[in-house]
């Protein structure tokens, strides 16, 4: 529901990925965004009316997305697929941070539009290590970019995390994703995709500044 600027490009983009697409959005101009090689079904109509989606096809559909601009219509019409339609896969964009954990609580995934936003920017204005790319539910666990340091180019990957404590998910080297192996060397350039225990971070962090211990 919503063919805004967020809906139709996550419609073209699952469309590109081969599934089937229908689209709703009250304003039958804003069909337009689709594009004319859009296959799907376009839809004018409230995206919480029961008649419409039923119309969309809610009963054949494996998931639901509410990315409308209003907060209201987003969240009814993501409780109407999941409450009256049982549709399981229901995520809803929502732009007030403390109205999108409430619905996280009763099983809608949220977008907060705003916080993620705001997260985003802190990840790339704030020192490295200062805010994880990701923390589990317990806060056991973070992911973190790092840009490799000059000290580390020309080590192994291996030597990398034994000395950090840390592991290498995997590595953005020349704008592709990579896995590392046992004999991978650490290039200049490097982004690294790391894996640590948070209560190791400040550690971690402390030995990638300094760099490898020469006689490991």
């Amino acid at each position: 529901m919503g063919c805004g600027r967020v809906g139709s490009t996550l419609a073209r983009s699952l469309e590109d990925r081969n599934h089937t697409v229908a689209v709703i959005d009250n304003e039958p101009d804003a069909f337009r965004r689709l594009g004319p090689g859009f296959n799907g079904e376009k839809i004018t109509g409230h995206g919480f009316d029961q008649q419409v989606l039923e119309k969309a096809g809610i009963r054949r559909c494996d998931a639901f997305a509410a990315v409308s601009s209003g907060d209201n219509s987003n969240i009814i019409a993501a409780r109407v697929a999941r409450e009256t339609f049982g549709i399981q896969q229901v995520v809803a964009r929502i732009y007030d941070p403390g109205r999108a954990e409430v619905y996280q609580r009763l099983g809608i995934t949220t977008v907060a539009t705003v916080k993620w936003t705001a997260d985003q920017v802190l990840r790339r204005i704030l020192p490295a290590g200062a805010e994880p790319d990701f923390r589990d539910p317990s806060g056991t666990i973070r992911v973190d970019q790092v840009p490799v340091p000059e000290v580390w180019v020309g080590h192994r990957t291996v030597h990398f995390q034994e000395q950090t404590r840390s592991r290498i998910a995997w590595i953005d080297r020349l704008g592709e994703g990579m896995l590392p192996h046992r004999d991978s060397v650490i290039q200049e350039g490097d982004l690294l995709h790391l894996v640590m225990v948070e209560r190791d971070a400040g550690q971690t962090f402390a030995v990638i500044e300094r760099g490898p211990d020469q006689d490991a």
